[in-house]
């Protein structure tokens, strides 16, 4: 093997590295950024169900929908479908965190505001709110879960549901475009 072709492995050699090194760096980068939030701040692990109570995701949820979650999923479980929490609640520290990727992501706050709410007014920091998955599980939710007073909030979220104890008589109520439509979601001036 020529000189010449060795520098030119060796130099190809260095820029594959260097690239490998700069998208782990920027992964890494972007696991430490989330800092101490996990778990305990409302991430919920892969394949969480609502039975789960040592997840404080699920176990932190507000107790009248967590308790209807909970037929609904052994109604699912007979049908063969499973009821799993891809997030629930959620610290304010964790939703700020879900907010700033959003705005991140989606480039202001507006465009963010139609996917995550402010710590401030999400149903989810208050323990009001589950986002359902995978999305056989979620459209069987969408389908049923109104006879146990869950119903989906927002149309561009067939993932997330609320308890709306009169859905049970009455049917869901209409949806809302986005969270950013819903006024339960908009910051109110401090007086």
């Amino acid at each position: 093997m020529t000189r010449r072709l060795r520098r030119g492995l060796a130099a190809r050699a260095v820029a594959v590295l260097a690239a490998l090194a700069a998208a782990l760096g920027y992964r890494l980068l972007r696991i430490r950024d989330r800092g101490a939030l996990g778990v305990p701040d409302g991430a919920v692990p892969y394949r969480t169900t609502v039975f789960d109570d040592t997840v404080p995701g699920v176990a932190n949820l507000d107790p009248p929908l967590l308790a209807a979650l909970r037929r609904a999923g052994a109604e699912a479980a007979r049908g063969g479908v499973t009821l799993y929490v891809n997030s629930g609640w959620r610290s304010p520290e964790y939703q700020r965190q879900l907010r700033r990727e959003a705005v991140a992501e989606y480039g202001s706050e507006a465009a963010a505001s139609r996917w995550v709410s402010t710590p401030e007014t999400s149903a989810h920091v208050d323990g009001r709110a589950v986002d359902i998955g995978p999305p056989d599980a979620a459209a069987w939710l969408s389908e049923h879960g109104a006879a146990h007073g869950l119903c989906r909030i927002y149309a561009n979220e067939p993932w997330h549901f609320e308890l709306r104890p009169e859905a049970i008589e009455h049917g869901p109520p209409p949806m809302y475009a986005n969270p950013a439509e819903d006024p339960r979601t908009r910051v109110r001036p401090a007086i």
